[in-house]
């Protein structure tokens, strides 16, 4: 597939392709891409008449309509042909904005119908495993998920959510020392990240309510990782102990953060993968 393949004429080739696969007028034209997009127009109708029976929520309808908003409006459908040209390419005009504006608007239309259909597949991907045919499906949803986060706060919270199916994942691998530590390796980034973002949330605002996601993350997380230990494997068991090392180091920036903000510090300038590392409290303060 080619770099040029949602180029201006073949993406309104595409969108008269898809025009017709759902019983719209045929358009008797024909275009070298045809077989290409043809074969793309067979995959969003099999997706469209074959998606999961699924409740799609209501987040992504949310994220979905403020994508197709911010489309159509860049793409200009809907919008009314412009005035005051003159002569022949003034006649012209209004009929190949149309043109443009409908193939535009099934563009959109297959967007959609592609998206909600995806979203089924993400929703049977939520308990994919590493090493299942769907476990990139459900990775790439959590990015999508992240990708329409509203705040830091927001995308802080599920990262650590993120860290959380990590570890079912982890505690699901058998007799695969590489995949445990693998699956580890993303669990500890996620934690990284999700602490990260909130307690320099925390820090900026000297307001510490962020850390008490990072505070009931790490009760319930802690209590998990350490039910690794039992693993007969020496070397899983270490590489359980460095996660637990991490989630002992969260806990304790988390606390300092706290004590720093009730004694009235400034927001540290000093940071790390932990986010803001706060100064001590002067004695008395």
């Amino acid at each position: 597939m080619d770099s040029d393949l949602f180029s201006r004429r073949r993406a309104e080739r595409f969108a008269q392709l898809l025009d017709e696969a759902n019983g719209g007028r045929r358009h008797h034209v024909r275009s070298k891409a045809d077989g290409e997009l043809t074969a793309l127009v067979e995959v969003g109708r099999r997706l469209t008449a074959e998606r999961p029976d699924v409740e799609v929520d209501a987040e992504f309808r949310t994220g979905l309509r403020a994508m197709l908003v911010a489309t159509a409006e860049r793409e200009g459908v809907g919008a009314p042909a412009r005035t005051g040209t003159s002569g022949v390419r003034g006649a012209l005009l209004p009929a190949i904005t149309g043109r443009r504006a409908r193939a535009r608007g099934a563009i959109l239309v297959g967007v959609a119908a592609g998206a909600v259909a995806l979203s089924g597949i993400s929703a049977a991907s939520e308990n994919a495993l590493p090493g299942d045919a769907l476990y990139g499906m459900k990775r790439s949803t959590e990015r999508a998920q992240l990708a329409l986060a509203s705040s830091d706060i927001s995308r802080g919270q599920l990262f650590l959510d993120f860290a959380r199916t990590r570890l079912d994942e982890a505690a699901s691998v058998r007799d695969d020392r590489l995949g445990f530590s693998a699956v580890l390796d993303d669990m500890d980034a996620d934690t990284r990240q999700g602490v990260r973002l909130l307690t320099t949330v925390a820090a900026q605002r000297s307001d510490p309510a962020a850390l008490d996601a990072v505070d009931t993350f790490l009760a319930g997380q802690r209590r998990v990782v350490s039910g690794l230990l039992d693993r007969p494997d020496s070397a899983d068991r270490d590489r359980t102990r460095r996660s637990l090392s991490l989630l002992d180091a969260a806990g304790k920036r988390a606390d300092a953060l706290r004590e720093a903000i009730a004694c009235g510090l400034p927001a540290p300038q000093a940071s790390d993968m932990l986010g803001p590392a706060p100064a001590t409290c002067p004695a008395g303060r």
